[in-house]
């Protein structure tokens, strides 16, 4: 039975905006959930909010206790992108590749659109990603989808993405729900994490003392909804949210079932959002 000590729940961002001191929606917030209740912190850059996940790793260990950390940005791509990115049909190759290429500066500069031309390069010109702001030009990456993923060879979803579809394909790189460049920019500190700091990343490693995992705060949009007021903040309202219900269902021993679940071919590239199919579990433990 899986018991996590501490649940933490990061919403992450792509923003290239220099950071903001003051708390603010479509940033970073995480969520911390443990027996001694449920506490949120806000983030004005990747760099901190990574300090503070290498931390929190740090003091977990140090406790000889357990973490579970989920972060709401996509851990792989549909089959087939990893081999031909990278030469191995892994996601932990991509995230190595990723990591390489990204650049991301303390004040959030990066370049995400450039890295996403690139690989569209490398796959002959039309490749899989689309989305990127106006005044922007790249040889290769679109600003909206023209993209024949028959042709290219790839599905447009990955499986849990037709398990929930409202999930985003990770492709889309800008506007409303652009998923795919929170993944860009939130890949390679898996890579580090994993590498580093000796965690583990489900669905592709067994879940150890210290795992990574996906989530999908939408999951508990009901309870989001009807929790959020005047100059609340939703990011801050899913963390809290998913961060106490995972840890609910853990010390319930539901959180077994969970991290069970994900089919057998997911797990090399595609990987899997913990809760998949589970949102009644989750809700009920709120």
């Amino acid at each position: 039975m899986i018991r996590y000590d501490r649940v933490a729940v990061l919403d992450w961002s792509a923003a290239s905006a220099p950071p903001r001191l003051a708390p603010k929606a479509d940033a970073i917030w995480i969520g911390l959930a443990s027996a001694a209740g449920v506490q949120t912190s806000y983030h004005p850059s990747r760099h901190l909010a990574e300090q503070t996940i290498t931390a929190l790793i740090a003091q977990t260990r140090q406790a000889g206790q357990s973490l579970l950390v989920g972060v709401d940005f996509a851990l792989g791509y549909p089959t087939g992108f990893a081999p031909r990115l990278t030469g191995q049909a892994r996601a932990a190759a991509v995230w190595r590749w990723m990591a390489a290429e990204i650049t991301d500066g303390p004040t959030n500069a990066n370049n995400r659109f450039a890295v996403a031309d690139k690989i569209n390069g490398a796959f002959g010109g039309q490749g899989p990603f689309w989305g990127h702001p106006n005044g922007q030009s790249f040889a290769h990456l679109s600003p909206r989808k023209l993209v024949d993923y028959a042709a290219l060879g790839l599905a447009e979803r990955r499986a849990v993405e037709h398990v929930i579809p409202r999930a985003q394909p990770v492709w889309k790189l800008f506007t409303t729900g652009s998923v795919g460049g929170q993944s860009l920019m939130g890949q390679p500190m898996i890579h580090r994490l994993h590498q580093d700091h000796g965690a583990s990343v489900w669905p592709f490693d067994a879940p150890s003392a210290i795992t990574l995992a996906e989530v999908y705060p939408s999951l508990l949009a009901p309870a989001v909804t009807a929790a959020l007021g005047p100059g609340r903040i939703k990011d801050e309202v899913q963390v809290r949210l998913l961060a106490q219900a995972l840890w609910r269902v853990g010390q319930s021993g539901d959180l077994t079932g969970l991290l069970a679940g994900p089919p057998a071919q997911t797990r090399t590239e595609e990987g899997w959002i913990l809760g998949a199919k589970a949102e009644a579990t989750l809700l009920a433990a709120l």
